[in-house]
């Protein structure tokens, strides 16, 4: 009996030494996600509320906040002065164009790569994998060049051509697409589907999700885009809302006639978060096709 008492007692203080160290570990965990959280949302929330702040306030005392000093000054100004929409329209044509090439055409090659044999496959996927390696900024001065011998500089076509196909969309919906069973495809084959049959009746219902993280990447690709547009464009009319937003912000050191740099302080913060809501709305949108399109494939079996 004492024996049965002294285990059963040891026993005891083992699971209570694993459950303390589960909790600990539970604590520390949550502790590191809640400061990641809080300098993550920080700043955006310092941005929204500080766009409401007049330009004094932001240069003298930053982190405070008094609402009753808040208004909408200087969202009215930026609407009255900055043609902001032209930028959301330019940005948007752009968007539209090169998100419906990336997500129609990428997911077919990547189709192509993962299910079917033809020669120079190895070649042409080793080539699409070795432009991933090239830093952006070394193809600059060829793409322009092109754009120039085909006089597109300063043009939709000279913006929206070098973005119409994507190589990590070929590379994402390729391996995505490789952990579709080949049975499936057979089945498909034999009973008369056609090879876009095959990808438009069994591969796409399978890759919603991996096909809406990829829309996420590819719209904040291009939304975020500045170099190239920065680069290729020179008149106002075409500016993307990145550039227009750049063009914005030199105001702070040449100040036209009745703005102050303080003042261009609360207009670039006031734009910043107008340019920020179509992000926010289509991350909530998508965010659970999002996530399981991320979680996609790292888990088989």
């Amino acid at each position: 009996m004492a024996i049965l008492s002294t285990q059963a007692a040891t026993q005891t203080q083992t699971r209570s030494t694993s459950v303390r160290r589960v909790r600990l570990s539970d604590i520390a965990c949550y502790l590191l996600l809640f400061i990641a959280v809080l300098c993550t949302i920080y700043p955006l929330a310092w941005m929204i509320v500080s766009s409401f702040k007049n330009g004094s306030d932001i240069a003298t005392a930053p982190l405070s906040v008094n609402p009753s000093a808040l208004s909408w000054h200087n969202y009215a100004t930026l609407l009255l002065s900055v043609p902001l929409w032209v930028g959301f329209q330019n940005t948007f044509i752009v968007l539209l164009i090169q998100g419906a090439s990336t997500l129609f055409l990428c997911p077919l090659a990547g189709f192509a790569f993962a299910k079917f044999n033809f020669r120079g496959k190895r070649f042409f996927f080793a080539f699409i994998l070795a432009t991933l390696m090239l830093p952006p900024v070394a193809m600059l001065l060829p793409l322009l060049l092109e754009m120039g011998t085909l006089n597109w500089v300063d043009s939709y076509q000279g913006l929206i051509a070098p973005g119409l196909i994507n190589a990590f969309a070929i590379f994402w919906t390729r391996q995505q697409i490789a952990d579709v069973p080949d049975e499936l495809l057979e089945a498909a084959k034999i009973d008369g589907c056609t090879p876009f049959g095959m990808y438009w009746r069994i591969i796409l219902p399978v890759m919603r999700p991996a096909l809406a993280a990829l829309a996420i990447f590819t719209f904040l690709g291009i939304y975020n885009d500045f170099v190239w547009p920065v680069i290729v464009i020179s008149s106002d009319e075409l500016q993307t809302l990145q550039v227009m937003l750049s063009n914005l912000a030199t105001q702070i050191n040449n100040a036209q006639p009745g703005l102050t740099g303080h003042d261009a302080w609360g207009e670039i913060l006031a734009a910043s978060t107008i340019a920020t809501v179509p992000v926010l709305i289509l991350f909530v949108a998508l965010q659970r096709q999002f996530i399981r399109g991320i979680l996609a494939g790292s888990v088989k079996g």
